[in-house]
C-alpha cells in the first residue's frame, strides 16, 4: 500500500521546472506520507503497530499537527504512548538502568514518515538514471530545469557514476553542472542587489528591487535543500 502511495513517475517529478526537481520529489513523498498516515491508515493494525514502535520526528509530527486532524494524530499518539510506557517502564525498575537511556536514544533517532520516504526516494532516485539512459525526451526534461540545488547536486554527480554508462554520464554531468553554476550566480547577483536597496541612496517609492526580495531564502534553499518559510 505504501509502495502504491508513494509511486511517482519520475517525468511527473520533472516537468513543472520550477525549482530543484530533487526537492520537489522529497515533497512530494512527504506530503502523500502525511497523508497517507494521518487519513485512512491510521486505523490499519501494521501500520499502526509500526508507529507504535518508530514514533515521529519532531517535524513530521508537525506535519501531521498542520493537516488539521487533530483527532487523527490524538489516537496515534494515544497507541504510541502506550507502547512507549510499555517499552520503558514496563518491567522492573532498577536503579542506573542504562538500557531506558538507550532505548530513548533510538526513539529519538527513528520516524516512521522519514524511513518511508527514504526508501521510496532513493528508489526513484535511481530510476532517473534509467530514464536518462532510454528516454530522449527525459534527457530534454533534465536539461531545461531551473536549477538543482547543492546538496542535490552532489547526489546526482555521486550516483551517476555508477548509475550511468560512459556514454550518457558526461552529458548529464556537463547539463545538471551548467544549470547549478548558472543559478548560484544568479543568485548571488539577487544577494548583491538586496544588500544594495539597504544603501540609503536606492530608497524611495520608485525603488527598482528586481528579484531580489526573496533572495535570502531562495540563497538558502539553493544551500541546504531546505526551505526556510516552510511552516
Amino acid at each position: 500500500m505504501r509502495t502504491d502511495i508513494c509511486s511517482i513517475p519520475v517525468e511527473e517529478v520533472f516537468e513543472p521546472k520550477d525549482g530543484c526537481p530533487i526537492c520537489r520529489l522529497y515533497s512530494m513523498l512527504e506530503d502523500r506520507m502525511l497523508e497517507y498516515v494521518t487519513g485512512a491508515a491510521m486505523m490499519e493494525p501494521d501500520v499502526r503497530k509500526e508507529t507504535n514502535k518508530y514514533g515521529f520526528c519532531f517535524e513530521h509530527f508537525k506535519g501531521m499537527l498542520n493537516r488539521r486532524n487533530r483527532l487523527g494524530v490524538a489516537l496515534i499518539l494515544d497507541s504510541h504512548l502506550a507502547q512507549v510506557e510499555s517499552d520503558l517502564f514496563g518491567g522492573l525498575i532498577k536503579a542506573g538502568d542504562s538500557s531506558r537511556v538507550s532505548k530513548i536514544n533510538k526513539l529519538n533517532e527513528s520516524c516512521f514518515v522519514c524511513d518511508n520516504i527514504e526508501k521510496n526516494f532513493n528508489s526513484i532516485v535511481n530510476n532517473i538514471f534509467k530514464h536518462y539512459e532510454n528516454e530522449r525526451d527525459f534527457r530534454k526534461l533534465v536539461a531545461e530545469q531551473e536549477t538543482y540545488c547543492l546538496p542535490h547536486y552532489a547526489l546526482l554527480m555521486s550516483l551517476c557514476e555508477k548509475n550511468l554508462s560512459r556514454r550518457y554520464k558526461d552529458e548529464f554531468k556537463k547539463a545538471i553542472t551548467e544549470i547549478t553554476q548558472k543559478n548560484m550566480a544568479e543568485l548571488r547577483s539577487d544577494v548583491r542587489h538586496f544588500c544594495d536597496m539597504y544603501d540609503y541612496r536606492n530608497t524611495g517609492e520608485d525603488a527598482d528591487w528586481g528579484n531580489s526580495k526573496d533572495s535570502p531564502e531562495r540563497s538558502v534553499m539553493f544551500l541546504t535543500s531546505k526551505d526556510p518559510e516552510k511552516k
